[in-house]
């Protein structure tokens, strides 16, 4: 179940911060994709709780997830980077967890366990310091 929220995504430019040159002051190349979630007609009111809940550092106070992109040297690139990143970032969002089924230790691990703690214990034995009149 993949969802793509392209539709309903908002870009806004601006100059990219970092090293460019001469390049990096007249173009603007770093894109924020903006994603209002309460709005979304894409997805339903149950998955909409899931993303705020799971993605709510990315969310800012308006309910809008904030993706931004300033790798790539064109706006083009970085574009397709923030739908790639937001679309990614929404279905991994609604991924059902699994839930862990309880197991107990079978005997062999058990001892598996035992011995390394006793190894350890020895190797850190020997580390001490040494009694002189232990000889």
């Amino acid at each position: 179940m993949n969802i793509d929220i392209t539709a309903e995504l908002q870009f806004q430019t601006a100059r990219s911060s970092g090293s460019g040159g001469q390049n990096v002051n007249k173009v603007e190349t770093m894109v924020e994709g903006r994603w209002n979630i309460s709005a979304s007609a894409l997805i339903t009111e149950v998955q909409k709780q899931i993303i705020f809940q799971k993605l709510s550092n990315k969310i800012t106070s308006e309910g809008l997830l904030l993706v931004k992109s300033q790798t790539a040297r064109t706006q083009l690139d970085n574009k397709t980077n923030v739908i790639v990143k937001i679309n990614e970032l929404v279905n991994l969002a609604l991924i059902k967890k699994k839930l862990r089924i309880a197991t107990h230790p079978n005997k062999a691990a058990k001892e598996k366990r035992i011995e390394s703690k006793k190894r350890n214990s020895l190797i850190k034995s020997y580390r001490s310091k040494v009694n002189k009149d232990g000889y």
